[in-house]
This record gives C-alpha cells, structure tokens and sequence, in this order.
C-alpha cells in the first residue's frame, strides 16, 4: 500500500473498505444531477433528519445564491434533473422561481416534500403550483401507521400527511400511468436497514389505498444515516456503535457502481458544492479546493471525474441493497 493511500485509509475507513474489496477509489462521472438544499427551515423537526431542520431555524438560501443558480443553469447542458429539498424547501421565497427557470430549460424537476407544508397557511396554492408546472413530487411518509409516523416526526403529521396526499391525488399525482409522478420515502424508525423496498411498496399502496383512498407512484426505501439528529438520539440510547457495525458488516460491494454521489453534485443553501446532501450536513466539501462554491465554478461539469470525499457515514449507502435518494441501489438483490 503506497504511503499516500495508508494515509488516506487510516482517516476513512470507507476508503480502507474499498481498498480491501479491490474496488478503484470513488470517483464521479459526468453530472446529470442538481441537488440544491434550499435551507433547514422547516415547520416539523423529525427524530431522524439528518439536516437537523426545524421552525426555528433561520439558514436560508439568499436571493443572490438563487440567481447565481439559475445563471449557471441556462449555460448547462449535461444536467437533467434538479433535485430541491431542505428543511421544507418551499418555505424559502425562491423556491417557485427556481422551479419555473429549471423547468423552462426541460428539466425534470423534484420537490421533496413532507407533506404538512401543503397544508401550511400561507401555501394554499402550493400542490396547484407543483401540477401546473410538473413538478415530480418525493414525499416523506416513513410508515403507514399513524403511531409510527407521530412518534418519528410529532403529533398531528400523520393525519396532516394523509390530506396532503389527498391533495395532490386530486391533482392527479400518483395516477398511474399518465398522472403526475408522486413517489413515497420510507425511513425506518429505529437502528435497523430497510425492509425490502418491493414488497414494502405493496404494503404501503394496500394500506394507504384501502383506509384512505390515496394512491401513489412508487417508494423509496432510505437508510437512516448516523449523523445529525439521528446520531444524537442514537448516542441517547447507547445503540451508536451498534448501528455503526451493522452498517459496516452489511456492506454490499454490489451498490458501489450506482452510487448517487457518482452522477450528483450537492449546493447547500449557501452556495457550498458537497459529493452528497450527507457530506454537505457534515462539511466534508467537494474536492478541489479552488471549486468549491457556485462562485468558482462557470459550469457544473468541471466537476466530473473528481475524487469523492468518503467516511464513515458512507457505509450507510452500501449496506444491504443500498441505499440513495432514488431508493434502493442493487437490483439484483431481494
């Protein structure tokens, strides 16, 4: 092992995991994937978000970031997908602007929502917006049991969660197949990896339908990842280590070909560049130095072919089938 890697390995025991599975270190491809935190404001403050988000949050994207934002879009032509999340994104005052600039270039555009946001005063034309435009909404929903979903993100969500998607139905979200692309998020609530994402899909869509007629897409299955509010509640509990080597003992070499960080660049609500929304909430920025904001960049495809900065946290991506933003990552695996 050459001096510059044993250096490296010893600081990043992912990059030691690659090492030993013969696996190339971990470098992007070309950047078809815009994902923009918009800022960690948010009216709920889930048990495991990893944004550690809020209401009393006060970092938001500026006016300034957004227009930087968008002048770099009109010169891109790699980028298909912009990928808006938060805290509750919606809340930020450009939220709609970037949505009509990215869509005005034919990008595929998702919202991550959570939901309660549609029912928020002051966002009553919110879900018409989102049609309108043909936004593709990613709505988190981490169960289908009221109990559930109450303890991980606070009383009153579940129900608030329902008519939202009661809302967007109606819209003609979730319609399969001409409808407006409506898929579901799915955090487990403890210290464990997700079930299987198939047969965890027909559960929701049998349960969701039958108690409330509401339909959808497709779920997306993600692990929780040891940082942030859920790494706090886990030292609550003395199960940080657990979780830590059940991440690493269920390493899947399998998934490290469609990792997201491979095809995504992450911008934080500050206009930071990070491989990742997890390493943009750990500070691990994007390499090189000299290309770190939207400032120093005249396009997002410089960053192609760089060195992805990798820790710990990244176990949470490969155990079992995977795990990403799209869901899961190895398709060969039940």
């Amino acid at each position: 092992m050459s001096s510059v890697l044993n250096y490296v390995v010893k600081r990043d025991p992912f990059a030691l995991m690659l090492h030993e599975q013969g696996l190339p270190e971990l470098r992007s491809g070309s950047l078809t994937w815009l994902q923009l935190n918009l800022g960690k404001r948010c009216n709920q403050a889930c048990s495991h978000c990893h944004v550690d988000a809020g209401p009393n949050r006060k970092e938001t994207m500026s006016t300034a970031t957004a227009d930087r934002i968008i002048e770099l879009l009109e010169g891109e032509h790699e980028l298909e997908l912009l990928d808006i999340t938060g805290g509750a994104p919606e809340l930020n005052p450009n939220f709609k602007r970037l949505v009509r600039a990215a869509r005005s270039r034919g990008l595929r555009v998702i919202d991550r929502c959570n939901l309660t946001i549609l029912t928020e005063p002051g966002q009553e034309d919110l879900a018409e917006f989102l049609a309108s435009e043909q936004v593709d909404v990613v709505a988190s929903l981490p169960c289908y049991l009221k109990k559930n979903v109450d303890g991980q993100r606070g009383l009153g969500v579940f129900d608030r969660s329902i008519d939202g998607l009661q809302i967007l139905n109606q819209l003609g979200y979730g319609q399969e197949p001409e409808g407006l692309q409506l898929d579901l998020v799915y955090n487990p609530t403890g210290p464990y990896l997700p079930p299987p994402q198939t047969s965890l899909e027909e559960d929701y869509k049998k349960q969701l339908h039958t108690q409330f007629g509401v339909v959808f897409n497709s779920l997306i299955a993600i692990t929780n990842m040891p940082i942030a509010r859920f790494r706090k509640a886990l030292l609550r509990e003395g199960k940080l280590d657990e979780y830590q080597q059940l991440l690493l003992e269920s390493f899947n070499p399998a998934t490290v070909n469609e990792l997201m960080c491979r095809s995504l660049i992450s911008l934080s609500w500050d206009g930071h560049l990070f491989d990742c929304d997890f390493n943009q909430m750990l500070a691990l920025e994007a390499l090189p130095k000299s290309r770190q904001t939207i400032w120093d960049v005249d396009d997002f495809s410089v960053l192609a072919g760089r060195l992805i900065a990798t820790a710990e946290h990244c176990f949470g991506c490969t155990a079992g089938v995977g795990s990403s933003c799209a869901g899961k990552l190895d398709e060969q695996t039940a």
